[in-house]
């Protein structure tokens, strides 16, 4: 892998803009997928883009994250991408996109990943009222503080909770599985100069020459990991001191509403046919009535208890942590704490971490016959 160091002339997203059409114009990639502003500059969603001059504008640091890339690139290459398909995603995206690639929901053959450091993303309603008020500053007033290992959100609103709490915000984590390009900007004077890191041979076909990495990035990566280690330990410790039981558990579900906005969301929800989404679950009008005569009364509507749980024991062990199903619930329920705060505890059983490595198999997928035999 090469580290190379791009003078900014511009600003920093003009000279991240010129990488990514360098990609289309040399032939590297046939097609982009990158976040572009929508029209009112009140959101940022992934593009398709074919034409290198359809590429200004673009803005891959933009704090908010509507949809996880990693759908988006199953849905391009699940049978077959058509040409060489380069995706710039975050460090989440990229490893719910490997768990997925595992999953045999996506293909990675003719895909070149860009990773790009995450600064941090709010709500997409705090997002849209930001932008609309001080536009692209919303991206470059967070990138001024990152040399210093500061991401702070801006007065009056927060980042998103999974990003509070997420300890992997980096494209160049070691022993995680790495993109052929990383597009580098935490810890970085980025009204001067953005690094890149990219495999020896897209290192030759961009002209990028080795140079050393600044001894300042490994300090505020360092920074900004403990304080969001901080704040995860803490996340997990109340969540954990309030759920003892099956009714304090069901006391943090007691606001769903079963609308599934979850199940959309979540990147590792792949199934065509969802069990939720099937007879099984619209039952016969009189079925109501003998479960509220045989108990009295019951909840409507029914089973989100149910739901959650076979969420979790579905999507737990290779949760990532981006937090879409929160982002998405309406009753704001605080599923990115629940989950990986759950998750922890199952991936650790199992000495696994979603997304880590290709080569390493997930859990519930594969079956040992001599596994947990501790547990009797």
């Amino acid at each position: 892998m090469i580290n190379a160091m791009l003078e900014v002339e511009e600003n920093t997203l003009s000279t991240i803009v010129g990488l990514l059409q360098s990609l289309l114009e040399r032939g590297i990639v046939n097609a982009l997928l990158v976040p572009i502003p929508t029209l009112s500059l009140d959101n940022v969603v992934q593009t398709l883009v074919l034409d290198p001059a359809r590429l200004k504008g673009a803005n891959i640091i933009a704090p908010v994250l509507p949809v996880s890339s990693a759908k988006l690139v199953a849905y391009l290459t699940a049978t077959g991408a058509k040409g060489k398909l380069g995706a710039v995603m975050r460090s989440c995206e990229i490893r719910a996109l490997i768990e997925l690639v595992k999953l045999q929901q996506a293909k990675l053959e003719d895909v070149v990943i860009i990773g790009v450091d995450c600064l941090g993303t709010y709500e997409l309603t705090d997002y849209a009222e930001l932008a609309r008020s001080i536009g692209k500053e919303v991206s470059l007033e967070l990138l001024a503080g990152s040399k210093e290992g500061r991401l702070s959100p801006h007065n009056g609103y927060q980042f998103r909770s999974a990003c509070r709490i997420c300890e992997h915000f980096s494209s160049d984590l070691e022993g995680f599985y790495q993109p052929d390009i990383a597009i580098r900007l935490i810890g970085l004077d980025s009204e001067r100069e953005v690094a890149v890191m990219a495999s020896d041979e897209l290192a030759e076909k961009l002209d990028l020459k080795e140079e050393g990495m600044p001894e300042t990035r490994m300090e505020a990566l360092e920074k900004i990991a403990k304080e969001r280690a901080s704040e995860r330990d803490r996340a997990f410790s109340d969540f954990r001191s309030r759920v003892v039981d099956v009714q304090s558990l069901l006391g943090e579900f007691s606001t769903c509403i079963r609308c599934h906005n979850c199940m959309v969301a979540c990147p590792i929800c792949y199934c065509k046919e969802c069990f939720f989404r099937t007879d099984t679950f619209y039952h016969p009008s009189e079925r109501y009535f003998k479960w509220a005569e045989r108990k009295g009364a019951i909840r409507m509507p029914t089973d989100t208890l149910l739901y959650q749980l076979t969420r979790l024991n579905h999507v737990v062990i290779s949760c990532v942590g981006c937090g879409m199903c929160e982002s998405a619930c309406p009753s704001h329920l605080p599923l990115a704490t629940i989950f990986r705060a759950i998750g922890e505890g199952v991936q650790a059983i199992f000495d696994y971490v979603p997304g880590r490595r290709l080569e390493e198999e997930i859990p519930l997928a594969t079956f040992r016959e001599e596994e947990l035999t501790e547990l009797g």
